[in-house]
């Protein structure tokens, strides 16, 4: 580590050490301060136009706004790696090994095995779907090597495991993006089309970011109107399509909607 981030080690293990609010902190206690943390970066980073991380950006303070954020969140990291220090579980050192050895492993384009760059001639050559099929196929042979097991005979081998992981506590709509997402890395999509584009009110296509925002805050409040809880409406539909997808029951995948 640097010396600036063994410092910050050093001060929460002197917090630890001397400060009784501090040494009861436990993993479950700061998990709210974690969530916090994060949502108080992304309000930074969502703050201006997106793409506008330029000389601009330094000179309105945005990136100052954004260390300090992340300072935040590096805070919670090394906090709850203290913790699993003196249980005897890990250290920050540990953590950054950890995430290390994944890159290397899951980046095969950049890296050889033993973590060493490849050849400029090989670097050139990736393209981005070779790195999306590459990045899912490692994550599905780790799946495995950890006790998924392969998908049964007759199904798509990807979607059971590729589905499961998410974070039970990932807001609705964010899950369903990231499942979206990740059906579209499978070598075949498994997931329905789903027709047309969206259009607005007036029937005009939904183009940009702030024409889906009001139609969506448009949705939650028709749902409400109707007595309807939009995120558990969404939560649930979720479940069934994941349980869909991890059974191999895909609902019919873009290749067979299309004819």
């Amino acid at each position: 580590m640097s010396e600036t981030v063994d410092r910050l080690v050093w001060v929460v293990a002197r917090l630890r050490e001397h400060c009784p609010w501090t040494r009861r902190l436990t993993h479950d206690a700061l998990t709210e301060y974690l969530v916090e943390e994060a949502y108080e970066a992304v309000e930074v980073i969502e703050s201006g136009p997106a793409g506008a991380w330029g000389a601009g950006a330094v000179a309105d303070g945005t990136y100052e706004r954004l260390r300090l954020e992340l300072g935040d969140v590096l805070f919670q990291v090394v906090l709850h790696a203290a913790i699993a220090t003196d249980a005897g579980g890990f250290d920050l050192d540990g953590a950054a090994e950890a995430i290390t050895a994944k890159m290397i492993r899951r980046n095969p384009h950049v890296f050889h095995a033993d973590g060493r760059l490849r050849d400029p001639e090989d670097l050139a050559a990736a393209t981005i779907a070779d790195i999306e099929r590459t990045w899912e196929r490692i994550k599905r042979a780790e799946r495995e090597a950890a006790g998924a097991g392969p998908a049964p005979q007759g199904t798509t081998p990807a979607p059971a495991g590729a589905f499961a992981d998410l974070p039970a506590a990932l807001p609705a709509l964010a899950a369903a993006a990231k499942v979206v997402d990740r059906a579209a890395r499978q070598p075949v999509d498994p997931l329905p089309d789903p027709g047309p584009p969206p259009s607005g009110p007036g029937g005009d296509t939904l183009a940009d970011e702030d024409g889906l925002g009001a139609e969506l805050f448009r949705l939650v409040q028709l749902a409400r109107a109707a007595g309807l809880d939009p995120e558990r409406a969404l939560r649930r539909h979720l479940a069934s399509v994941r349980a869909d997808l991890g059974s191999g029951r895909h609902g019919g995948d873009r290749t067979a909607a299309s004819g």
